[in-house]
């Protein structure tokens, strides 16, 4: 007899249970999408190359940020001083408008001892300008030569308080809007400084040694460019000599020579500069002006701060503190500045080499002016 009962297709058996074909290919499907989904995120991987920039890009922006920090949090120190000054007159004005106010009640209450025929000095003194309130009653003729400087004191300490509450009051307006600056630009450096440690940090050991390996290059070519550089200036030092030497021995004038144009610049360039050595090997620390810790702008300001010269915190500001002369013209104590937003600065040494503070994790450190390229550089200034 035969058997009513269907086949059961073929199938696999998983863990021991018979599996219809059906399960078998959504199984298949699942294993398939789940390799996929692994493989993808190395497919989607930035190259090396692509990190290095965008981790230089970070770094420079940060510089960038930082540079506004530094402006925000001196435009924050100036203005916070202002207000207090402005609230310390303010006290002072209003204890003197007291003063004068006592003055008038004392007045007012002898006048009501004696029966005086005067107006309400309760009316007085709430009126919005006593000055109008006497001028109005014709009361003025009334008064003694010692009443009437106490009206005019009062009057006067009245305006010039009301006038000095209004200022400090715009001015803790203005204080807000650098307080929120600064705590914008601070939260922008942090941002920016996070992910490219986030990019380091994603790195396998044979990629970090790769990037060092592009580092050393990239030094190396500046160190090429700082030697030429460096013989250029001494080419263009010796036609200088040999220029001035022609024009002494063809001078008939018996005259002693006079000291060399800048020599007290110089002298205050060898200060800054042997500043800016000392610090060399302290660590980059954002907004810093040492001791111990310098941000690029930071290092500059002190180091010609050694010399008896004020230079301003930024390196927006720094740009305008002097003479902007030629990168071939650049002698020791210059400022280099970089990048079109001017968000880097170091100190010239010659040679082609400054010293700067080069960015977060690093140190204050000497280097080729060409570090990030010479296309980086935007300018050079001799400080006043």
């Amino acid at each position: 007899m035969a058997s009513h009962r269907k086949s059961r297709p073929a199938g696999t058996r998983v863990a021991g249970i018979r599996t219809p074909a059906l399960a078998t290919a959504a199984l298949t499907s699942v294993a398939l999408l789940s390799q996929t989904a692994n493989a993808a995120p190395s497919d989607d991987r930035p190259s090396l190359e692509e990190v290095e920039k965008k981790v230089d890009d970070l770094y420079r922006q940060a510089g960038s940020a930082t540079e506004k920090y530094n402006a925000a949090k001196e435009k924050t120190s100036k203005q916070r001083k202002k207000v207090d000054t402005l609230l310390d007159d303010v006290a002072q004005r209003t204890q003197k408008l007291n003063d004068a106010r006592t003055e008038l009640g004392s007045f007012a209450s002898a006048q009501y001892r004696t029966g005086a025929s005067v107006p309400d000095t309760a009316t007085l003194l709430l009126a919005d300008s006593p000055q109008d309130y006497f001028d109005q009653n014709q009361l003025m003729n009334r008064l003694t030569g010692r009443q009437k400087n106490a009206v005019d004191d009062y009057v006067t300490q009245q305006s010039e308080t009301m006038k000095k509450r209004r200022e400090a009051t715009a001015s803790l307006d203005t204080l807000t809007d650098s307080q929120n600056d600064l705590k914008t630009a601070k939260s922008t450096v942090q941002k920016k400084l996070a992910t490219a440690r986030e990019l380091l940090s994603e790195l396998t050991a044979e990629e970090k040694a790769r990037l060092a390996a592009i580092e050393k290059k990239k030094q190396e070519e500046a160190a090429r460019k700082a030697a030429e550089l460096a013989k250029q200036q001494e080419a263009e030092r010796k036609q200088q000599e040999e220029a001035a030497q022609q024009q002494e021995s063809g001078s008939s004038s018996g005259s002693p020579e006079s000291s060399a144009p800048g020599s007290s610049n110089g002298t205050k360039a060898e200060k800054a500069l042997a500043f800016a050595q000392a610090q060399i090997g302290k660590p980059y620390v954002w907004g810093a002006t040492g001791p111990g810790s310098y941000d690029c702008s930071g290092l500059t300001q002190g180091a010609w701060k050694a010399a008896g010269v004020t230079l301003p915190r930024t390196t927006y500001d720094q740009v305008n503190a002097g003479t902007t002369v030629s990168v071939s013209q650049a002698q020791p104590g210059d400022l280099v500045f970089f990048y079109d937003d001017i968000s880097h600065v170091g100190l010239y040494i010659g040679d082609g080499k400054m010293i700067h503070a080069p960015k977060p994790g690093a140190y204050v450190r000497e280097e080729s002016i060409f570090y990030d390229g010479e296309s980086s550089i935007h300018s050079v200034v001799r400080p006043a």
